[in-house]
């Protein structure tokens, strides 16, 4: 598994009925995209679930970087380029995915929390440690997906989740989600990825 997300930080004053609409209308081009796992497309709100920002931020969990590439290289990526400038674009290697108890239900949110990795420790116990949080944030009520993802240029895991109702049981940014493509979901690997 790999994970991938863009942001675009859009102007304060920023109509998120732009996005929107966009996501509305061109959603769906990835439903049935060949190695992606999900993209759930996210968005925060200036002044909601505190956010003190608009942002545009799709998330994705990728069962082959085959998939990835061609999305990046020669899909639909470029759209969003077009029209918003090229964003960076952070990705980061999978430890864990969970599906959680309420997995089948349309997530409403997504919480994005990150943390360093500890300096001096076992860099085994710091990577198993974010593998369990993804399991015990997955058995939370109202979980859909719990994952966990690690950069090792910058040493950050992120802690990924979707939630099917808007009280997310979970640390961390908060997103709505407008619409969530999962072609390859349930052929994503489940547990630890080691």
């Amino acid at each position: 598994m790999h994970a991938m997300q863009y942001a675009m930080t859009l102007p304060a004053d920023y109509d998120m009925g732009i996005v929107r609409a966009r996501v509305s209308r061109l959603g769906h081009a990835l439903d049935d995209w060949e190695g992606l796992g999900l993209k759930a497309y996210l968005i925060r709100e200036r002044g909601v679930d505190g956010s003190p920002v608009n942002q545009y931020a799709p998330f994705y969990l990728w069962r082959t970087v085959e998939g990835m590439n061609r999305f990046l290289w020669g899909g639909p990526f470029q759209g969003p380029v077009d029209d918003f400038g090229r964003p960076v674009v952070r990705q980061w290697t999978g430890l864990a995915c969970e599906e959680g108890v309420a997995a089948g239900f349309p997530a409403v949110v997504a919480v994005l929390r990150t943390q360093p990795v500890p300096d001096g420790g076992a860099l085994s116990e710091a990577m198993a440690d974010a593998a369990d949080a993804a399991a015990r944030t997955a058995a939370e009520d109202g979980a859909v997906l719990a994952a966990a993802v690690v950069d090792s240029r910058s040493w950050e895991i992120v802690h990924f989740s979707l939630w099917s109702h808007p009280e997310p049981k979970a640390e961390g940014e908060v997103f709505q989600v407008l619409h969530l493509s999962a072609p390859e979901l349930g052929r994503l690997p489940r547990g630890r990825q080691w």
